[in-house]
């Protein structure tokens, strides 16, 4: 998969490229072994582009959710009822999570794993009501953890190969 992800990103500069990668949910976990790896950029240069990257699309659903919600619940059709059932089965889902607050947020993002990216905690935080300015930090501590981890993971594997 990575190698189709380094061909379709080959005719745009690097910097651009892992920036874009970061952003997407399909490959915002790829991003920064293809930067170090595929692309030969800089670990501390992908690092940062990876982060600020990952962390668009948390700052555009945070910052949108609240109002998308209050739109899509207005409405009686098909579609507003659906979201509406969608909404409170997450909920339910993870209530079990919620005495577990902002830490348990902050390592559901932190646990670099292919599902539990910036999109997916993002979306948790708008579930389970935390504010965006409770909620920012914990996910940006969370990315930059989840980050250095594949960063170190990646530095041990190249050791090993």
């Amino acid at each position: 998969m990575s190698h189709l992800i380094i061909q379709f990103f080959r005719h745009f500069p690097p910097d651009i490229s892992t920036l874009v990668m970061a952003m997407l949910p399909i490959s915002e976990r790829l991003a920064l072994p293809v930067s170090v790896l595929g692309f030969k950029e800089p670990a501390s240069e992908a690092f940062v582009l990876v982060v600020l990257g990952n962390m668009v699309p948390v700052i555009g659903i945070l910052a949108l959710a609240e109002t998308f919600h209050k739109w899509i619940s207005k409405r009686a059709d098909v579609v507003g009822q659906a979201w509406a059932k969608a909404i409170e089965h997450v909920q339910l889902k993870f209530a079990k999570y919620e005495p577990f607050g902002l830490i348990g947020l902050f390592l559901f993002m932190a646990i670099p794993t292919p599902l539990n990216g910036a999109y997916s905690a993002s979306l948790v935080a708008f579930i389970l009501g935390y504010p965006m300015r409770r909620s920012m930090p914990v996910l940006f501590a969370g990315v930059v953890t989840a980050n250095i981890i594949e960063l170190l993971l990646l530095a041990s594997a190249s050791k090993l190969f």
